[in-house]
């Protein structure tokens, strides 16, 4: 069987808006200075406590402050509802197209396990994915290839994601990376390695004939 694994934020759903209302009303509780939408999407991409950790540095507050601060936003995080319009265009159309061509869909995302879950329940989108692999899944986040590895579980496979952490998640794994241009990538789609890259969903069903192994 064939395995197409995706990332979450920036590749299925664009989650900043939802992010950065989580964060602030996390800050807002403690009485913590706010931060913009622009600094929000700059700290996205390692998952939960990297985020924080940026937070916090940003803000000049003691790395002390890093597990309130945690329970805070993700107590928000869960509770504010996910934007299904926050799901990139032709996304569920293509889902459906690569699971009826028999493909077995995975998501391999640095987000906790449970805001994943949410985020894929309020969306519509969690019956199309036998698996969801979260940064708190195992005991390390992508790049390392763990959690892709358990995505794919040893199947022929591909990886689909928006950032040069996925890009070298899937360089470690050893598996085609095809890029989304349109996420929260840093770098020009030139500098990010990638066996295909593309800009709407509706090109990928023949981006994955071309790469499945």
């Amino acid at each position: 069987m064939s395995t197409i694994a995706f990332d979450l934020d920036g590749t299925l759903i664009d989650s900043v808006e939802h992010i950065h209302a989580a964060v602030s009303a996390g800050l807002s509780d403690l009485g913590l200075a706010p931060i913009t939408h622009d600094d929000t999407r700059s700290f996205v991409g390692h998952g939960l406590p990297p985020l924080i950790e940026k937070v916090l540095g940003h803000l000049e507050e003691p790395a002390a402050r890093h597990a309130e601060l945690s329970a805070r936003v993700m107590t928000h995080y869960t509770a504010i509802p996910n934007d299904p319009a926050s799901v990139y265009p032709g996304v569920p159309a293509v889902l459906e197209t690569l699971s009826a061509a028999g493909h077995r869909l995975t998501i391999c995302t640095n987000k906790p396990r449970e805001a994943a879950m949410a985020a894929l329940r309020d969306t519509g989108l969690l019956p199309y994915f036998n698996l969801v692999i979260g940064g708190d899944s195992l005991s390390t986040r992508k790049p390392d290839p763990a959690p892709l590895f358990a995505a794919i579980s040893g199947d022929q496979a591909i990886f689909v994601g928006d950032s040069e952490v996925d890009a070298g998640t899937a360089k470690a794994a050893n598996l085609p990376f095809a890029l989304f241009t349109e996420g929260y990538r840093k770098s020009p789609v030139s500098e990010i390695p990638h066996a295909a890259s593309f800009a709407h969903f509706r090109t990928l069903p023949e981006i994955v004939t071309d790469l499945m192994p």
